[in-house]
């Protein structure tokens, strides 16, 4: 295969939706260690209709459970974060894959 091509298509895995860059305001609520709860307004950079690349002013861990809710809509999702990218001026790019979400979720057509 020509190595021109994106890593995900090079390597034979495809998503299982399309991606749209859209900027859509969020909150994610989660547990911290001692089980305090924890509360972040951030944004997205690209949604799908699984998940979103997120940008959130703290770092989460890799298999953090949270829950997202589209500060557009005010519908919430159980999700995890499935990636952890680089830490920009605006905060931590994080690969948020959402559990059993409603295919509108985000109130876009994707």
């Amino acid at each position: 295969m020509s190595l021109d091509l994106p890593r995900d298509i090079r390597g034979g895995r495809r998503r299982r939706s399309s991606r749209m860059n859209s900027r859509v305001p969020v909150s994610v609520e989660w547990k911290g260690r001692s089980g305090t709860l924890h509360y972040e307004t951030g944004f997205t950079r690209v949604v799908s209709t699984y998940g979103c690349l997120l940008v959130s002013p703290r770092e989460l861990d890799v298999q953090q459970r949270v829950r997202v809710t589209n500060l557009a809509t005010q519908q919430r999702s159980e999700a995890v974060v499935v990636w952890k990218g680089m830490h920009r001026d605006d905060g931590w790019d994080l690969g948020v894959e959402l559990v059993a979400a409603d295919l509108d979720f985000w109130g876009v057509e994707i």
